[in-house]
């Protein structure tokens, strides 16, 4: 072989070779990250990949003439580069809390458990029958502001007649922040008997969304919450406990969930050093208590646009097209870790079944056509509450049922004020307690 052909034979070979090391050191990197669980800002893992691949470097570079010995760095140059963007915030450390907004005022409530919560109250509509019992709302997330989509469902119920307060769980929205390890399920129904002590004004209607209903399923398993509540309505709620957390099933009918086109918008993810952080949370390679990004820096980075096919699963497939815009970007807030800390102590919690069975808060429980959702954790809660007086399956609409299209915010409300003033329900109560195993086999 001629002299100008090997030349480009050395050239690639040592070009893969240095590539080879480069994603080396970038593999290395990584699982520092996570042995060190990114300790200091990810720079302990930084300066550790940095090391070996410098005593690496000069094990190779041996015996060479010196312009030759620092060829085996450039690699570790690179990759040092390519990696130390994960080490280096782009947003704002401390906690960049949403402005106020316009329609409603936001009120800070201190709890007993140590809690300050973001709260909003609507009251009743001046024309019409008002009601006496205050109406309280709980919503997803779990660590999640309430959304200014849902905010408008909460202005119908006002408008007819009720007196709603709606608050932002810890770390949610405009709360304050807990300490990451004091973000638990048990504190999430804790809180919410303190908001309903704080709030002193008798027992109250909790209307409990998603992860929400969660917490008030939960809390009607606690007598001394469940003593706080005149009613209960738990809407498409996520695993109630341990045990259910671990079922698998089917969910609802078809969902929007790669149909819809991708959300607009800047992505946290598309950043190096939240991609790594979030996608290895997500993976359980990271704590929530993570060294690599606080808390408060993750609920500033992440984006309505991180959320990805989430949104779109809220929602039927006939409306993959036409889904609306739940939130503004200042509005929007959610915590990635809070609230994966929260659903981790749901999955390590033991069975409430036993304690719920003693449940005697009359309740209704409201179920999505197509529900994103584990059938399995909604029929749970009915199966083992008996004072589930009547079950609404709501049709045509997917997991966030009161989205605002066509009349599906006042077909919402009309199946909760009917069960609040003990009136005929528009719907069929189905399924019904002995209906579960149909229910189930139809994969309805």
């Amino acid at each position: 072989m001629s002299t100008s052909a090997i030349r480009p034979v050395r050239f690639t070979k040592c070009l893969l070779l240095a590539l080879a090391a480069v994603a080396t050191l970038v593999v290395v990197f990584l699982a520092l990250i996570a042995l060190t669980d990114g300790a200091g800002s990810g720079l302990a893992a930084w300066l550790a990949t940095l090391g070996v691949g410098a005593v690496l470097a000069a094990w190779r570079g041996r015996g060479r003439t010196w312009p030759a010995r620092l060829a085996p760095f450039v690699p570790v140059l690179v990759a040092a580069a390519l990696t130390v963007a994960i080490c280096i915030p782009t947003v704002p450390t401390a906690r960049r809390y949403p402005p106020a907004l316009p329609f409603v005022a936001t009120q800070h409530w201190s709890l007993t458990t140590g809690s300050r919560v973001a709260v909003y109250h609507y009251p009743p509509a001046n024309s019409g029958a008002r009601h006496s019992v205050p109406f309280v709302y709980l919503g997803g997330g779990p660590v999640r502001g309430i959304s200014e989509l849902d905010h408008r469902f909460l202005q119908l119920l006002a408008r007819q007649g009720y007196d709603v307060y709606a608050y932002e769980q810890a770390g949610g929205g405009r709360s304050d922040l807990l300490p990451m390890s004091q973000y638990t399920i048990s504190r999430s129904v804790r809180d919410l008997a303190a908001f309903v002590d704080r709030l002193d004004k008798g027992k109250v209607d909790v209307l409990g969304f998603s992860s929400g209903g969660v917490v008030l399923t939960r809390g009607l398993a606690d007598p001394g919450v469940a003593a706080r509540l005149h009613r209960a309505i738990i809407a498409e709620p996520g695993p109630m406990d341990g045990p259910t957390a671990h079922i698998t099933g089917h969910k609802g009918r078809e969902s929007a969930r790669g149909l819809a086109p991708a959300m607009s918008g800047p992505r946290s993810t598309n950043v190096p050093r939240y991609a790594v952080a979030f996608g290895l949370m997500r993976l359980g390679f990271l704590t929530p208590e993570t060294g690599l990004i606080g808390q408060a820096e993750g609920d500033n980075a992440f984006t309505a646009a991180d959320l990805g096919s989430d949104t779109a699963s809220a929602y039927c497939a006939r409306d993959a097209h036409r889904i609306p815009a739940e939130d503004n970007a200042q509005n929007f807030s959610f915590s990635p870790a809070a609230s994966l800390r929260v659903q981790q102590t749901v999955k390590d919690s033991p069975s409430i079944a036993s304690q719920l069975r003693r449940s005697r808060i009359p309740a209704m429980l409201m179920i999505a056509e197509c529900s994103s959702q584990v059938r399995q954790w909604a029929t749970a809660v009915l199966a083992n509450d008996p004072a589930i007086q009547r079950t609404q399956y709501m049709p045509g609409v997917g997991h966030h049922m009161w989205n605002g299209l066509d009349d599906n915010n006042g077909r919402a409300a009309a199946v909760i004020t009917a069960f609040l003033q003990d009136e005929p329900a528009p719907l069929p109560n189905s399924p019904t307690r002995d209906e579960i195993p149909t229910f189930l086999r139809d994969r309805k």
